[in-house]
């Protein structure tokens, strides 16, 4: 592989944290906190991770989408965009904290980026996905594989991307995935890739600090 770029007023550095097995709410806060302190001179972020059983519900979120009693999981309603969805071990969750305006990225620049940096992941295995219009995400034959959301605020962003890489699928039969009823969900493992979950999280860095560092989007 070649190297990454290295960084420059265009390709503002960014900081990797790996933060293994995290709690929600306190990852949530953080990221908040984050944001709303940082100057024009704070490095981005970039947060590796994966958090115990939880639903969160998007700030547009409807409960209709949670379709029975979600027993011991909790549901968190929080300030990112999108409807329900589920997390939990065995999924790369990825939040970059970007100040989107020195990177003179849009917000829908960033979602594209985000979708085709699991999509480029994908192409590893070479196995096609692809997006859906109005459905932000990555699917594979018409599963969902990875879902996103975001917020903005300030000129910064703060949620991010989950990945299922080989985790219990079962909890998205509580719900609408994504706030669609029907939709269906996958992982890795069941796509036949067989990789742990720490060298599936070294390979997506890698995409996306290279779609990060590519030529700059409005």
């Amino acid at each position: 592989m070649s190297a990454l770029p290295t960084p420059s007023p265009e390709h503002p550095a960014l900081s990797v944290r790996c933060r293994g097995l995290a709690d929600y709410t306190t990852t949530w806060r953080e990221m908040q906190a984050f944001t709303d302190t940082r100057t024009a001179a704070s490095p981005d972020e970039l947060w590796l991770l994966q958090h115990p059983p939880v639903f969160t519900l998007g700030r547009n979120g409807k409960t209709e989408h949670l379709l029975q009693h979600t027993g011991d999981i909790p549901v968190i309603h929080v300030d990112r965009g999108g409807q329900v969805t589920y997390h939990g071990p065995g999924q790369l969750v990825a939040y970059p904290l970007l100040d989107l305006k020195r990177r003179r990225l849009g917000i829908q620049s960033l979602v594209r980026i985000l979708e085709q940096s699991v999509i480029n992941l994908l192409a590893d295995y070479s196995i096609r996905a692809g997006r859906r219009d109005k459905a932000p995400g990555v699917y594979v034959d018409g599963r969902k594989l990875a879902a996103l959301g975001l917020r903005v605020r300030r000129g910064c962003c703060y949620h991010g991307l989950s990945l299922n890489v080989d985790m219990d699928l079962s909890p998205f039969s509580m719900i609408n995935p994504c706030g669609f009823a029907g939709l269906e969900v996958t992982r890795l493992a069941d796509l036949g890739i067989d990789v742990p979950l720490d060298a599936v999280t070294g390979q997506y860095r890698q995409h996306l600090e290279r779609l990060l560092n590519g030529p700059a989007h409005e």
